[in-house]
């Protein structure tokens, strides 16, 4: 098994510094960004027809040398509008639509900031599956082992995999129920979910209006906090607080529930290293998790919200659609009004029960995904291990979006192991703090697993 493991010495700081010390120049990072995206590690994981064009946006990568993203690659997950291209969210159904008029508001906002765009990339289609697979375009393999091709985690896929590689040094990506988290967690880099109110999901193929949050995918935590300062064009308050003033928790209810050996070993070896570091950790029930099952017993947010914008489309093109996908979005039609009604309601009502939970913590420690990457073949073998494998990927980070809360997944296995994610999260608005306190436990996990 051969692995990557990004670290701060190739990250989107590192490589600023480098370009800003004339190290290296601007044209040298995007023809290394294009080599990467051109080789069979990145099969699949950019849209067809997309390459990173080294020439075109030179100028403008060297003329806003000042800016925090300038000459830095970004892809773009196919989800996203970029003005004269189409936007077809990793299907056939929408690749007869007219070129977008305007960039996203998150684009517009990573052009100005310097960034370069260096492709879109692929997805689940209509981003509706953590598996990672598209059966239109391909399923881009996770780069962590070289032996089995397993999956990336979605449906950011191919987001994930673009900075893993190093084909990007950003990846922007959506997340409605860990699209952004489970990804980075199975491929081994960081993930980080806003609080979804805080970047404009304008000009974006919408999955669900309620939960979709535009974020990005990083190979370090540092990386993370630029770029959601400029997605959110919002500056990060980082108090410096020592890793023991914080108060940490750890749910017991569900999100322990069937680990991997391996997920068990490495989130229980991160819990010591952090308590030997000064954290101070309490495990509760937050027996409030177990209340998402009735509360979503009518078919959830994502069935109602992604039929309400599909039903014309899907009566038309059911067929062109992936059946797993048709499947999901088809459950949103037995909704009643009465019952998204209610279902608004209740998770209004669910929240503020869970913000009381977690008052007094400033995050909550847990698993990003319960598994490690199964194989791409594993998955495919049938339906019910499809929908099983993805159920259980989305177990964990479908909470946050449910609570309208902010995560960040770090990368905390071993070296020579298979990538695992641990998960930092809170509720709405605690961006700054979980952000904060991410950046010391990667310091104490790296320093920690160094020795």
């Amino acid at each position: 098994m051969n692995q990557l493991y990004p670290t701060a010495q190739n990250d989107l700081h590192a490589t600023r510094q480098a370009l800003q010390k004339g190290e290296i120049n601007a044209a040298e990072v995007l023809r290394q960004s294009a080599a990467v995206a051109a080789s069979t590690i990145c099969r699949h994981v950019f849209m067809p027809g997309e390459a990173t064009n080294t020439q075109a946006p030179l100028h403008r990568a060297t003329s806003l040398s000042g800016m925090p993203l300038s000459g830095i690659p970004v892809s773009v997950k196919d989800l996203f509008d970029v003005a004269g291209q189409v936007t077809s969210a990793g299907s056939t159904v929408l690749a007869d639509r007219p070129p977008a008029r305007n960039d996203a508001t998150a684009i517009a906002r990573l052009r100005a900031a310097g960034g370069v765009l260096a492709g879109r990339t692929n997805m689940v289609e209509f981003a509706f599956s953590g598996v990672g697979i598209n059966p239109h375009y391909g399923t881009p393999v996770n780069p962590a082992d070289s032996a089995v091709e397993r999956i990336p985690g979605g449906s950011s896929s191919g987001a994930a995999v673009s900075v893993a590689t190093g084909a990007a040094l950003v990846g922007l990506g959506s997340d409605t129920g860990g699209s952004i988290r489970i990804p980075a967690a199975l491929c081994g880099i960081v993930g980080f979910k806003s609080t979804a109110r805080l970047v404009p999901a304008t000009g974006v193929v919408p999955l669900s209006s309620s939960l979709d949050t535009i974020s990005a995918l990083t190979r370090s935590v540092r990386d993370a906090i630029t770029v959601h300062e400029v997605l959110a064009a919002r500056p990060v308050l980082l108090s410096g607080r020592p890793l023991p003033s914080y108060r940490l928790a750890v749910a017991r209810t569900l999100m322990q529930d069937g680990l991997d050996e391996s997920v068990t070993q490495a989130f229980e070896q991160s819990l010591r290293m952090l308590r030997q570091a000064g954290a101070s950790i309490e495990e509760i029930s937050l027996d409030e998790i177990n209340e998402l099952p009735i509360i979503n017993s009518t078919g959830g947010l994502s069935a109602a919200e992604s039929y309400a914008w599909h039903r014309t489309l899907i009566a038309k093109h059911e067929t062109a659609y992936d059946p797993r996908v048709a499947l999901r979005i088809l459950r949103g039609a037995r909704m009643s009004a009465a019952d998204y009604i209610d279902l608004l309601a209740a998770r209004l009502a669910w929240i503020a029960r869970m913000e009381a939970a977690l008052d007094r913590f400033d995050a909550v420690l847990s698993p990003t995904v319960p598994i490690v990457a199964p194989s791409i073949a594993s998955v495919l073998k049938d339906d019910d291990e499809f929908f099983r494998v993805n159920t259980l990927l989305l177990r964990n980070t479908s909470v946050v979006n449910m609570l309208d809360g902010c995560a960040i997944s770090v990368p905390c296995h071993a070296p020579g192991q298979l990538p695992v994610g641990l998960m930092l999260w809170h509720a709405a608005l605690h961006d700054d703090a979980v952000l904060d306190l991410a950046l010391q436990v990667e310091s104490t996990l790296a320093l920690s697993l160094q020795k």
